[in-house]
């Protein structure tokens, strides 16, 4: 429901009763064909997806950042992810900023996005099942969300290149979230590791180098 401080799914309590039927591709796909809708917003998937909208806008917002973008670009994007991220793992309810919320697009455009990205997601969601739930569900699930805090903070990093694997281990992440898929979380760690050692090596090397810069310019 739409609230003045932005939007909010149902109370975790009634998840179970209130979970909504469909894979994100075919909801997305059933949006962008809704011709009764001149634009479509944030808020508009979050209501759509129901108990699941956790999985579904941190996959939305990550997905960006798996190829090369302008500058600045992953830092728009990060502080959506950290806001979700934050909230998971704290195990409250979904929840956005009315700016963050209402931010849309027009149905057609949305179209031509769907029409491109829903081939490969739902060849993505085939692959996956529901399995080692015990990945999924609380208190596992508060895990999952500090990793993506984790993960979502190294990406408004200014680091070059230093969003796309990170990006990645979210993504295994939400679609673990979305599909109960126990695998995509396991992945998705072993992605997360991956990750941090990569940046850390990055951020080591720029500093190293840059104290070399400043050694050699002064001595």
């Amino acid at each position: 429901m739409a609230e003045t401080s932005g939007e909010r799914a149902n109370d975790p309590r009634d998840r179970k009763s209130q979970r909504h039927g469909g894979r994100l591709s075919d909801i997305l796909m059933a949006i962008a064909g809704d011709e009764s809708r001149e634009r479509v917003s944030v808020a508009d998937i979050f209501r759509a997806m129901g108990d699941r909208a956790f999985g579904a806008l941190i996959l939305i917002f990550a997905l960006p950042n798996i190829i090369p973008t302008p500058p600045g670009t992953s830092a728009l994007t990060g502080a959506p992810l950290v806001f979700l991220s934050a909230q998971l793992m704290l195990g409250q309810s979904p929840w956005l900023p009315k700016i963050i919320a209402e931010r849309s697009m027009t149905r057609g455009d949305f179209a031509s996005i769907v029409s491109r990205i829903s081939p490969w997601l739902a060849r993505g969601e085939r692959m996956l099942r529901p399995r080692l739930g015990f990945l999924i569900y609380p208190p596992a699930e508060y895990l999952i969300g500090l990793l993506c805090l984790i993960l979502s903070t190294v990406l408004i990093l200014p680091v070059p290149l230093g969003n796309i694997l990170p990006a990645i281990a979210i993504c295994l992440f939400s679609f673990g979230i979305l599909e109960r898929d126990g695998l995509c979380v396991v992945l998705g760690t072993a992605m997360f590791v991956v990750s941090l050692t990569v940046v850390a090596g990055v951020l080591f090397a720029l500093v190293k180098g840059f104290i070399l810069l400043l050694t050699t310019t002064i001595f």
